[in-house]
């Protein structure tokens, strides 16, 4: 007698229905398939990663970029603040031969003048040592001309 008990009825029908032998299907294809997923995951990963790693780079120029033109947009606006101040503004007109006015003079709805209108004498302009420079020379820091505030 063999190993195997015979089987008898419906379990022997069903036997001769499978196979008794060792497994017939191709395992290459399967192989295949799941080594070139598992290839195509790596590939793709790297080129994310990769695309990732590049917008990184160009955020980083970027931010440099934008301190960088800020830096410069507060310098322009402290030069046009500087050329606003009212000294400045004084010294420029005189430059120009601009003098201060007096006492104006209005013209009324009517056309009549209101008021006593009299001319702009010039007056003598101040020596170029009293006016105070606007921004500290160039080559010395506006850190080290600035009074400190500290409590010692």
């Amino acid at each position: 007698m063999s190993g195997r008990s015979p089987l008898k009825g419906r379990a022997a029908r069903l036997g001769k229905l499978m196979p008794s032998g060792p497994s017939t299907a191709a395992r290459t294809p399967f192989v295949l398939l799941v080594v070139t997923l598992l290839g195509g995951g790596l590939i793709s990963l790297l080129l994310l990663n990769s695309a990732l790693n590049q917008g990184s780079f160009q955020l980083s120029e970027l931010k440099k970029k934008t301190t960088e033109l800020t830096d410069e947009e507060q310098a322009l606006q402290r030069d046009v603040d500087d050329s606003a101040a009212p000294d400045a503004l004084e010294r420029r007109a005189r430059e120009l031969g601009m003098v201060p006015g007096d006492s104006p003079a209005f013209l009324g709805q009517d056309g009549r003048i209101i008021g006593v209108p009299t001319t702009a004498t010039p007056s003598p302009t101040p020596a170029p040592e009293a006016t105070t420079p606007a921004r500290p020379p160039a080559g010395t820091s506006a850190a080290s001309t600035a009074p400190t505030t500290s409590g010692r």
